[in-house]
């Protein structure tokens, strides 16, 4: 009873409109995605400044090409140079402590070798007084006295080794430590020389000679001088059906109703959560490159296409794939198989004639 309520409420919305009826038609149709987005530079990346401080000099402008570690930026750096000076200094006499010339290892070794011809020389006094004293010539007391010269002079010598290798040591490592000052304070100052990562073209600056920067301040924007990527962003319900290597057709903001050829390149597995979208990158086709980067675009990427199928209007499905047809004088509900959708068609797979007389349902 409530299905035949329900036909006798849809007789009444679409029988008395005879301008509303519709007969299937055979066409050319093809499924899309919407997608929007804007056109970037290959390779596309910021320049920051590493350090803070005023802009001295601008050696760049929008639209220069550079190559790689082509200086861009020069920030104010006297007191980086200055720290620098201090560590080349000290590391220049860290590294004259421990050469050949060394003032202080050259006293060093100097009481070194007194200690051991000491050594040596008591030694040979005390071996000599031994001898005499077993052949019956000299005193006890002049052996021990010779003994004790000995046993001095071989602590001076180990004495004075000890105090030469400790003393080597310690300025070893001070040189170690004044290299790594010296390293740094040569990357401090590189800091203050902002320059490009590799060959391309300064597509926008934002600081002037005069500007003070801060630490990790935007000041260039630079990419590679001819690719272009075209960056996508696709609703999260319409990112399965999207396949690299699939045709894009797009339109931008800067060149009007022209439309570009592309093709689907990389899809990024992560959601943005902002808005419920997927990244998709698509290149440009070599004869529609588009030259302006940061424009806006709107894309359709082509999903499947099929020739010489039954398409109604979109408008004229009903719940559940159901339709709403005049056959014999009468209106009664069909249900039908579909396939491709677009924005305004569907594809009639089964259920449905092309001769069948179809009613649209009232727009509001």
């Amino acid at each position: 009873m409530k299905q035949i309520i329900c036909i006798v409420l849809l007789y009444l919305s679409f029988g008395c409109h005879p301008n509303s009826r519709i007969h299937p038609i055979k066409k050319n149709i093809i499924e899309t995605v919407y997608a929007s987005g804007k056109i970037l530079a290959d390779s596309e990346y910021t320049v920051y400044a590493l350090s803070a401080g005023v802009v001295t000099r601008k050696l760049v402008k929008e639209g220069d090409t550079v190559r790689k570690d082509q200086l861009l930026y020069v920030v104010r750096y006297d007191v980086p140079a200055s720290k620098l000076d201090a560590a080349r200094t000290g590391f220049e006499q860290a590294r004259a402590n421990v050469s050949e010339n060394s003032r202080i290892l050259g006293e060093l070794k100097m009481a070194m070798d007194n200690a051991r011809a000491t050594f040596t020389n008591d030694s040979l006094l005390y071996a000599r007084r031994t001898k005499l004293w077993q052949a019956g010539i000299g005193t006890r007391n002049d052996v021990d006295n010779a003994y004790t010269a000995y046993i001095t002079a071989l602590n001076l010598v180990k004495s004075a080794e000890e105090k030469y290798h400790s003393t080597l040591n310690d300025l070893t490592v001070s040189l170690a430590n004044a290299k790594s000052q010296l390293t740094g304070a040569q990357n401090d100052l590189s800091n203050y020389f902002i320059r490009s990562q590799g060959d391309g073209r300064v597509y926008q600056t934002f600081k002037e000679p005069g500007e003070a920067v801060r630490l990790n301040d935007a000041v260039a924007l630079l990419g590679k001088t001819q690719g272009r990527i075209i960056r996508l962003a696709v609703d999260q319900q319409d990112i399965d059906r999207v396949r690299t290597g699939q045709d894009v057709l797009l339109k931008t903001d800067i060149t009007g109703n022209r439309i570009y050829h592309a093709t689907v390149s990389r899809i990024y597995p992560m959601m943005n959560e902002s808005d419920q979208t997927f990244r998709v990158d698509a290149l440009f086709d070599s004869a529609s490159t588009q030259p302006f980067t940061h424009s806006s675009v709107e894309a359709n990427i082509l999903i499947e296409r099929k020739n010489d199928v039954l398409t109604i209007p979109r408008l004229a499905l009903l719940a559940g794939d159901s339709l709403m047809v005049k056959e014999n004088g009468k209106v009664r509900m069909v249900f039908v198989h579909t396939g491709i959708r677009t924005l305004d068609e569907v594809e009639v797979t089964g259920g449905l004639s092309e001769s069948a007389e179809i009613i649209m349902p009232i727009q509001k």
